[in-house]
């Protein structure tokens, strides 16, 4: 059998009567063209078998179809499930992805953004903290930042104020003698810092005893289980005795301050409640399942990627309307209830 002969521009403009830059704008500029010509070229497209030629599309318009993606870490659960989930949509908007990984260091994340450039990527989503967002800003490319500060830049971010509010209230309830909250030295500019901020505010409104470490916990198991072993033989030899309410940033911490408890007292301390933040997989599957404020990972996700795209379908118009400020999308929390709190 002979090789099967590749469908052109010129094929369909013959099938279909129209000229090849018709065929040409269906592609590159649909809107451009009546929706029931677009429907003619459609089915001929249908009735020819025509497989697209992605190389020589990217030729012709310049349009790659890549989105780049820059983390912080995958230690974190929250991330490699966030990073999940924005692939998963590639079926709804049919942009591919290219990642890397920054590991907090400026110099790095600077030279992969310059990386994605140099293929051409369409647009950028960045959970990483290390580059202001004025500096992002700068690059003239659609960009949207998850959970870091934002104020140049469009975001989709989690109220994080009304998590830590909830999470607070939760201990509250358990009338406990000390609440604790375990975060690191985020800048107040930082969404997170809401969680900071709505723990401190509840623990004030209610006149509770309370107390905050702000220090980094560590980006590695090794170094977040030193920082944390710490502070429970601190808060063991401080606290002794006292119903100990811990609120922790997030969940992959929590479920190691979880273990630290277990590891020391050979259960998990009858003096000791815990919530932790995302609702990732960990908070589930931990050897006590952990409550928690469960960030919408699956909204966070595909508003994020929607938000960007509009943005990318917007500048492929003839004469596109720029944004005239950054839009900030803010997703609620849900509590979730879980052993480390709703003790029998």
């Amino acid at each position: 059998m002979g090789q099967k002969k590749n469908v052109t521009f010129n094929d369909i403009a013959k099938y279909t009567n129209f000229s090849k830059t018709t065929i040409s704008r269906y592609f590159n500029n649909p809107d451009s063209l009546t929706l029931e010509n677009q429907e003619i070229i459609a089915k001929a497209l249908v009735d020819l078998d025509y497989k697209e030629n992605k190389v020589a599309r990217i030729l012709a318009n310049g349009n790659t179809e890549f989105i780049g993606i820059i983390l912080p870490n995958l230690f974190n659960n929250y991330y490699s499930e966030m990073l999940d989930r924005i692939l998963s949509t590639y079926e709804q908007f049919g942009y591919k992805f290219l990642i890397f990984i920054g590991n907090e260091n400026e110099d790095h994340e600077r030279s992969y953004i310059d990386e994605l450039l140099a293929y051409k990527i369409e647009g950028l989503i960045i959970l990483s903290h290390t580059i202001p967002s004025k500096e992002l800003a700068g690059l003239q490319i659609p960009i949207v930042t998850i959970e870091r500060e934002d104020t140049y830049v469009c975001s989709v971010n989690t109220d994080n104020y009304m998590g830590g509010c909830q999470a607070t209230c939760l201990l509250a309830s358990h009338n406990c003698d000390i609440l604790i909250h375990i975060n690191s030295s985020c800048d107040k500019k930082s969404p997170t810092y809401g969680r900071v901020q709505g723990f401190i505010d509840i623990c004030q409104e209610k006149h509770l005893p309370h107390e905050v470490y702000l220090k980094m916990t560590g980006d590695t198991y090794e170094t977040a289980q030193k920082q944390l072993s710490e502070i429970v033989d601190n808060l063991d030899q401080k606290y002794a005795g006292m119903k100990k309410g811990i609120f922790i940033s997030n969940d992959t911490q929590a479920n190691i301050l979880l273990n630290i408890l277990i590891k020391k007292h050979k259960c998990f301390p009858e003096d000791y409640l815990i919530v932790g933040f995302d609702n990732s997989l960990i908070s589930r599957e931990a050897i006590i399942p952990i409550s928690t404020v469960g960030q919408q990972i699956d909204k966070i996700a595909y508003e994020a990627v929607s938000l960007l795209v509009e943005q990318m379908n917007e500048r492929k118009k003839r004469r596109p309307v720029p944004l005239k400020e950054p839009v900030h999308k803010v997703i609620t929390p849900i509590l979730i209830r879980r052993e480390t709190t709703e003790k029998e």
